[in-house]
């Protein structure tokens, strides 16, 4: 168990849908530590959204823009919660570089419970928007079959499935 006084950041990541941003609102609010999501930090800063970055620029340009920010934001003195893209660790050694400076959680959800999730809200998510409901749990399996080594190398797991936002948190905050 750490010391929460010793924690400056604390980084949730995992795959879409796996609570991410809800879980790090409610743990931003019970341990009184501000709240920074990656993605609304790069749209505020890039004056763009990430799908119109995609779609302007390319992936290799958001992906370098990406590591920019998720390391100045990491450099920074000040604690945070910092909720990242499902992509964010799979890039760049981003990885090594959350684990270097901050305290690192998976959110784990199984296949099934991420397919409950997306399914219900797949045209708000521009990676699987376009892919027909038949065919939306087998994308989110190899998908996370190829991501999940780099969410392995978080430095805590928690498992997410049949728990409310609120248990996790909770959970959480007895790990940290």
């Amino acid at each position: 168990m750490l010391n929460i006084m010793s924690i400056k950041k604390i980084v949730l990541l995992g795959y879409m849908g796996s609570g991410k941003s809800t879980v790090a609102r409610l743990l931003s609010e019970d341990l009184s530590i501000d709240l920074t999501d990656l993605d609304d930090f790069i749209e505020k800063s890039e004056t763009s959204t990430i799908t119109d970055i995609f779609k302007s620029k390319g992936e290799i340009y958001f992906r370098k823009k990406e590591y920019f920010y998720l390391k100045q934001l990491l450099n920074s003195d000040r604690s945070m919660i910092l909720s990242v893209g499902g992509g964010t660790p799979c890039y760049s050694g981003n990885i090594d570089l959350i684990n270097k400076l901050a305290t690192s959680v998976y959110l784990r959800s199984s296949v099934q419970s991420l397919y409950n999730r997306l399914i219900k809200e797949k045209n708000k998510r521009p990676l699987i928007a376009h892919i027909p409901d038949e065919d939306l749990k087998e994308f989110i399996a190899k998908h996370l079959f190829e991501r999940e080594p780099y969410y392995e190398q978080a430095e805590f797991t928690v498992d997410t499935d049949d728990k409310t936002p609120q248990e996790i948190v909770l959970e959480l905050s007895r790990l940290i």
